[in-house]
């Protein structure tokens, strides 16, 4: 090394467990990040996508039935269901003493790797708050991490998550369901919401996909507004005005649309409990004579 070089710290090698949503969107990051990828451990069924994310990032494709791992951190991108019996099959695959095994689920803690700890691994649980879905690589810049698990597995995921420019945060165990359940309310249900209103909006006779485009701008105002001003300042139209006519009158078009009276009354009832409202009590009146006569 030449005088005034500063040395590069080293960033531990990687193996990937899986080569699902969050798999095809971490890798690639993780190589971004100067992280080494080492190879990307797949069952049979998921080759084919191993092969083609290894290729990418410049590593290899193995089946988890054959693998032998030497890197540093191995990490479970596998569903909920999958990552106990996965940590079990490659309890021979690696010398576990000394490495970090990392997965990712939002709901389950990182007892789920009790296998590789019993061997020698310090584990933990790294769950980004971000939604993974075929067709779409997000960044995980600017994305937090719910952290818990044995104090040396925390740090290396602490460090990785930084050098991915995401923001760890620390979690108990206890509170992994509550958390996934946050997240549920954060993306997977507001999609249910949007499915709804474009339900509704065939009973205005708009389609779909027109539905979805003439929505955008009023959804992506009302996300800069929570941004800025929070859920309270944000929120506007019949309820907080307290005008029950109007909303008796969308209770009453609601009940040709399957299923939107319901999603409407869930909603208007949470937003009573929650959000600013003039005449609670009519309003609450109106929604629990709705619930009765659907």
């Amino acid at each position: 090394m030449l005088p005034g070089m500063a040395k590069k710290p080293y960033k531990p090698l990687i193996a990937i467990v899986g080569a699902g949503n969050l798999a095809s969107a971490l890798a690639p990051a993780l190589h971004g990040a100067g992280y080494r990828i080492e190879q990307i451990v797949a069952r049979a069924s998921s080759i084919k996508r191993a092969r083609r994310l290894a290729q990418e990032i410049h590593a290899r494709a193995e089946f988890s039935n054959r693998a032998q791992i030497s890197a540093d951190i191995v990490w479970f991108c596998v569903p909920d269901r999958a990552i106990a019996a996965a940590a079990k099959s490659l309890a021979d695959a690696a010398h576990w003493e000394g490495k970090v095994a990392l997965h990712s689920s939002g709901a389950l803690s990182s007892d789920e790797l009790s296998m590789v700890r019993a061997t020698g691994a310090t584990v933990a649980s790294a769950h980004p708050l971000m939604t993974f879905v075929r067709g779409s690589r997000p960044s995980l810049a600017g994305v937090s991490f719910a952290v818990e698990g044995d104090l040396k597995a925390v740090r290396e995921a602490r460090a990785i998550v930084s050098d991915l420019g995401g923001e760890a945060f620390s979690i108990r165990k206890v509170h992994k369901a509550a958390y996934h359940a946050w997240g549920m309310f954060s993306s997977p249900l507001l999609c249910s919401l949007l499915a709804a209103s474009e339900r509704v909006a065939a009973e205005v006779g708009v389609g779909r996909k027109s539905a979805r485009a003439r929505m955008l701008p009023i959804l992506r105002q009302t996300l800069a507004n929570y941004a800025r001003l929070g859920a309270a300042e944000s929120f506007s139209g019949p309820i907080v005005r307290g005008d029950v006519e109007t909303v008796r009158k969308h209770l009453k078009v609601l009940r040709s649309v399957p299923g939107g009276r319901e999603v409407y009354v869930a909603l208007a009832s949470a937003a009573l409990r929650d959000l600013p409202a003039q005449n609670r009590a009519a309003l609450r009146k109106a929604l629990a004579g709705a619930k009765h006569s659907s």
